[in-house]
């Protein structure tokens, strides 16, 4: 299988997150879980920036959080948006388990909500790295508020824009896909950013903020 080939030939995924990938694995909503080699290239990223202060909307059990907050060092700071309190209290023991629970903080509550609210109120927040994996409805609000919320420099990170290469099928209106072509056309065209859409996992667009 070419992704074991993907992940024969790069650096070892830590062990707490295979044991948090394996037990997402078993739950029914398993394929809302980021690739693990998604996971690598978000720590590397991290890493190859400096990045210390990372945003997420979406977090689900936990896994793309704990991957950067591994890869942030003991000074990192990991804000995570979510509602649902059954993935994420998956989520918080892995966290906890891995030691860096302090480090985080989880907003529980929609993201929309949180980010007009609590984080839009905060000015001075500035993140070096933000990373979008919600509901695709309101990914182009997502966008539109981390790009606010990000520091000139700073990367965001929008997931699954091939959407199983749905984008593509000239049959498929769907809202959901319809929101997806939305926002790839959206960040194409700010002038503002510079990105390229990568083919990891179900699509990664990486987009720099100029």
């Amino acid at each position: 299988m070419l992704q074991d080939y993907i992940l024969g030939h790069s650096s070892a995924e830590p062990e707490i997150l295979r044991q948090l990938r394996h037990e997402t694995a078993h739950m029914k909503e398993h394929n809302m879980q980021i690739a693990p080699e998604q996971g690598r290239f978000m720590a590397l990223l991290a890493k190859l920036t400096g990045a210390k202060r990372y945003m997420e909307i979406g977090t689900f059990t936990g896994y793309s959080a704990l991957s950067v907050a591994l890869a942030l060092g003991d000074d990192g700071e990991v804000v995570a948006l979510d509602s649902n309190d059954d993935f994420t209290t998956v989520a918080r023991r892995y966290w906890q388990k891995a030691g860096v629970g302090d480090r985080i903080t989880l907003h529980l509550a929609p993201a929309l909500e949180t980010l007009e609210g609590v984080l839009g109120k905060a000015e001075d927040r500035t993140f070096d790295m933000a990373f979008i994996d919600a509901d695709k409805e309101n990914y182009q609000s997502y966008f539109d508020h981390s790009m606010r919320m990000v520091r000139s420099g700073g990367v965001i990170l929008i997931d699954n824009v091939l959407w199983e290469g749905e984008v593509l099928n000239a049959e498929n209106d769907n809202p959901t896909t319809e929101a997806i072509r939305d926002v790839n056309r959206h960040v194409c065209a700010r002038p503002d950013v510079e990105a390229i859409m990568l083919p990891i996992g179900d699509g990664l667009t990486m987009a720099r903020k100029i």
